[in-house]
């Protein structure tokens, strides 16, 4: 797929996103609905527009199914949990913030993980260090000796299941960072940047001889 077609493709995947939530939000299917919601989506895709976020690597469909069955499979033990630790008698559970730091290279898909993690019940990512790839996560219930080590495996299993889903390294390219391309740009920049200290520098000079008796 060529670069127009991948960028004609997300922007149909996002107006048909949009249009999905103004639909639910109305709660009923209507065709009234759905052209509002069309109507709402290009308004927000074109007046209300976010700055671009680089799209880096490629989307495998059978690695996204992998992924949704993990993401719902630890969902619904994580619910269990937290329902018996809030029922069991005896003290309440102890909570810790653990760092965790990732392998994921691209913001994008840091971001879909966090959102992951914040949708699983007892968990919190509270900080994200984005210069050194590390998370800091709040954790429900660690008391027991192995519950830390068990919380990093179901992590860890989210993070290979997003990098085989979005970011698998041989496919994965970061994004081009605009930068001056040719040593020109930056004399011309040294240059610019000495004519206007020379200008300070005699414009000064001239007001302090003024300034003498």
């Amino acid at each position: 797929m060529t670069i127009m077609g991948r960028d004609i493709a997300l922007k149909a995947a996002l107006l048909a996103w949009l249009t999905g939530v103004w639909v639910l939000l109305w709660g009923n299917l209507s065709p009234a609905n759905v052209l509002g919601g069309i109507v709402v989506g290009l308004f927000v895709m074109t007046v209300l527009a976010l700055p671009r976020v680089p799209v880096e690597g490629r989307v495998h469909p059978l690695s996204v199914v992998r992924l949704v069955v993990v993401l719902v499979y630890y969902a619904a033990q994580s619910s269990v949990q937290v329902a018996w630790a809030a029922i069991r008698p005896g003290p309440p559970p102890v909570n810790a913030v653990l760092r965790y730091p990732v392998e994921i290279k691209s913001d994008l898909v840091l971001t879909f993980m966090v959102d992951a993690l914040n949708m699983v019940p007892g968990t919190m990512v509270l900080d994200i260090d984005r210069e050194d790839r590390v998370l800091y996560i709040h954790v429900l219930d660690v008391g027991k000796p192995d519950a830390v080590d068990q919380f990093r495996t179901i992590v860890r299993t989210y993070e290979s299941a997003f990098i085989a889903a979005f970011e698998r390294d041989l496919e994965w390219h970061p994004a081009s960072i605009v930068a001056p391309t040719d040593d020109s740009d930056v004399d011309s920049v040294a240059d610019t940047i000495d004519d206007i200290s020379t200008d300070y520098s005699r414009t000064t000079g001239d007001s302090r001889k003024k300034d003498r008796p």
